[in-house]
């Protein structure tokens, strides 16, 4: 406990909400739903056969078929309706290629899919070192992603053939003599049930699409998108233009402070006493020293 504490803490454990630790997550669950289903079924069918001669009859048959369906090896005790003979009647059918390449492909699924997630909590910094573990993932997610459609697709043919091989109707068309001839009386009682079946052939697309999106983000860690990427140039800094209203504002204020910290030019100087004694007011010029016209200046 002490162990799992110090990598919770320390945030081993993220990984499992990111989208690459997530995925896998649901790809370990959904392959051992898929190997599951196909690998544990079993399944049974019924039907009855009357004879002329009622102690001649069966009336009631099972055939028990399982995995890997290698049909053509299992068979029942069917009655001829002659002499209270019988005879042995094989269902049609080698399936075992088909639900057994399902079912490995399913079962390495699950075991790298849970080795993964070991690599990435507790492995993290040797699964990125020189960039060699994102780069494996990525070929062998691809390779997965190719084996779970290609086995996903021959499984869905194989279950479809055994669905015809273990109809009840059709085996008693064309598997059993008596009734072929119409030396008695058959019928189906039960057919068999094939949804755990239909439910691996599910999981098994559901696994190629999980697979399919978990290769982009395994992708995306390898780097290799780097070289491809373009990215944008950084925008450039437009320099503010001069504001003129500013600019003269600020002389303004610049004059105004001169005025204030009792600066005067020259030509601004003290204005003379007009009142003073001995002060003669020049022709042609007012009390404050400005001249009355142009001309009169000239």
């Amino acid at each position: 406990m002490d162990v799992v504490n110090q990598l919770v803490a320390g945030g081993q454990f993220r990984v499992v909400k990111e989208p690459l630790g997530f995925i896998k997550i649901l790809e370990w669950l959904f392959s051992i739903f898929a190997f599951a289903t196909c690998g544990s079924y079993s399944g049974q069918f019924s039907l009855n056969i009357e004879c002329t001669n009622k102690n001649e009859s069966k009336p009631n048959i099972k055939v028990d078929f399982e995995y890997p369906f290698k049909l053509h090896q299992e068979y029942f005790d069917a009655p001829t309706c002659q002499g209270g003979a019988s005879t042995q009647v094989f269902l049609v059918g080698d399936y075992s290629s088909s639900a057994e390449f399902f079912v490995t492909v399913a079962v390495f699924a699950f075991l790298y899919s849970l080795g993964a997630m070991v690599t990435y909590i507790f492995l993290q910094n040797k699964y990125r070192e020189n960039n060699k573990g994102p780069m494996i993932d990525c070929i062998v997610t691809a390779v997965f992603t190719f084996l779970w459609l290609v086995s996903s697709s021959a499984w869905a043919k194989g279950l479809s053939d055994i669905k015809l091989a273990t109809d009840p109707e059709l085996v008693i068309k064309s598997r059993i003599p008596a009734c072929e001839k119409g030396e008695a009386r058959c019928q189906e009682l039960s057919d068999p049930v094939m949804s755990g079946l239909n439910t691996s052939v599910a999981f098994g697309f559901l696994n190629c699409i999980l697979w399919l999106g978990n290769l982009w983000f395994v992708f995306k860690e390898t780097g290799w998108t780097a070289p491809f990427m373009k990215y944008p140039p950084p925008p450039q800094e437009k320099q503010p233009a001069p504001d003129t209203y500013t600019q003269a504002q600020g002389y303004g204020q610049q004059d105004t402070y001169g005025q204030q910290a009792g600066y005067q030019p020259d030509y601004y100087g003290q204005q003379p006493d007009y009142n003073q004694q001995g002060y003669t007011q020049p022709a042609g010029y007012t009390q404050q020293g400005v001249p009355t016209s142009f001309s009169n200046q000239m």
